[in-house]
């Protein structure tokens, strides 16, 4: 079987060579007993690739039960995954099954496996070692066949360096790795996956068809979305059954789209493995800060500058700011028992006469009023929008786009921070 075939049969959408390499590995892989371990984003389709793991194996004919460890409560998991005899806990009023007896001779797939306890990780590791494991409160040593398929969407060999995930687990689990690639590394699948999204919702619902305008399209395919394939899926939905314009235009997609995840001009920050976490203010605040750190150091050549020597009528002109500039670069006194006394910034002549005097006076800089600069980012954000809308004569959409935000971000924030 092909990698169209597969795609047809398993209904996956997209040609982005990403998705067909993981296609691709998936295939060669299914035939063996080899554990594998899919990697990827939370709503790419980890399951989907259980199953076609599982379909396209010999063992098709067995059983198949997909297992989130992440929503089974950490005292009950190893009952779940193992079984427990009558009695071995509280509430174990008879004995029952694990799925690892119930699927024997067929593929167990479990999501989330970085959330498994230590010791429910332990047992697995067994599991898979000698495909042996004991009932919870049993001391019967019980043989299961059975092929694991495990995923998840965190970085795991993280988890094993910060002690979270067993190392020897780790290995044994990842025999074969398999990365889902997210919906923001295929942008040339998001217009297909949309209009099928929007066909199968317009004939379940009844209603008409939807289509994109160009500008829409192009905001489809710059968005992030941190929730893939299932984000994508939800939002034709909705537009499938709310929106009454069946031409629908960026200005309308937008609606859909959460603002904090609109695309920005902004620097985009990302963490190793490169997951986008940050919202707008986050960006908004790091730009601040950045700005902040560039001040300072320009603070600092000016001072350097004033100390290797300056024109006098120059300082003469410029002495309070001068001197304003020395008091915020230089670190301030420890105060123990009595003030300690503040630094003086003295500029020395070069043209100093015979009889010593200069042609300025030195300044003392605890004369100076020292100003603490407002660390407020609602200030600082306040007066960014400010400053866009000035420079731009009030034109809110060209601010936004100045701003890097949308306009129905902009006409918010104008709201909330009381700008009209």
């Amino acid at each position: 079987m092909d990698i169209q075939d597969i795609k047809n049969r398993f209904g996956i959408i997209g040609n982005s060579p990403l998705l067909n390499r993981a296609i691709d590995v998936a295939r060669q892989v299914a035939p063996t007993d080899i554990s594998v371990l899919i990697q990827g984003e939370s709503g790419s389709g980890k399951e989907v690739f259980s199953h076609i793991i599982h379909q396209l194996s010999a063992r098709k004919h067995g059983s198949f039960i997909a297992v989130n460890c992440g929503a089974i409560p950490e005292g009950t998991i190893d009952s779940e995954l193992f079984g427990h005899e009558k009695g071995s806990f509280t509430g174990a009023h008879e004995a029952r099954k694990g799925y690892f007896e119930v699927v024997d001779g067929g593929t167990i797939f479990l999501d989330e496996v970085g959330e498994l306890p230590l010791g429910t990780q332990a047992r697995l590791l067994r599991v898979l070692e000698t495909g042996e494991y004991i009932r919870v409160g049993s001391s019967k040593v019980q043989k299961t066949n059975v092929r694991v398929v495990a995923a998840t969407n965190v970085d795991v060999y993280e988890a094993v360096k910060k002690g979270k995930f067993r190392e020897d687990l780790y290995y044994r689990l990842n025999t074969v790795p398999l990365r889902i690639p997210p919906l923001r590394e295929r942008p040339e699948d998001i217009n297909l996956l949309f209009r099928k999204f929007i066909v199968d919702f317009s004939d379940k619902y009844r209603t008409p068809g939807v289509q994109l305008t160009p500008d829409a399209q192009e905001m489809l395919m710059k968005y992030t979305w941190p929730g893939n394939v299932r984000q994508l899926k939800n939002i034709a939905e909705q537009i499938a059954v709310l929106e009454n314009e069946r031409i629908v235009n960026a200005g309308i997609l937008s609606k859909y789209l959460p603002m904090e995840q609109q695309v920005s001009s902004l620097p985009v920050f990302v963490k190793d493995g490169g997951k986008e976490d940050f919202s707008e203010r986050d960006l908004l605040y790091k730009v601040l800060f950045d700005m902040k750190k560039d001040m300072v150091d320009l603070k600092k050549l000016v001072v350097e500058l004033i100390q290797n020597g300056v024109n006098p009528r120059t300082f003469e002109e410029n002495s309070p700011y001068i001197n304003q500039l020395y008091r915020e670069v230089t670190p301030s006194p420890a105060y123990i028992g009595e003030e300690a006394k503040q630094p003086t910034l003295t500029i020395h002549n070069p043209n100093q006469n015979a009889k010593g005097n200069n042609d300025f006076t030195s300044y003392d800089t605890q004369d100076a009023e020292e100003v603490e600069e407002s660390l407020s980012l609602v200030e600082k954000e306040s007066d960014l929008i400010k400053k866009a809308l000035k420079k731009h004569k009030g034109k809110r959409k060209a601010a936004a786009r100045e701003l890097g935000i949308s306009e129905r971000t902009l006409y918010r924030k104008i709201k909330d921070l009381n700008l009209d």
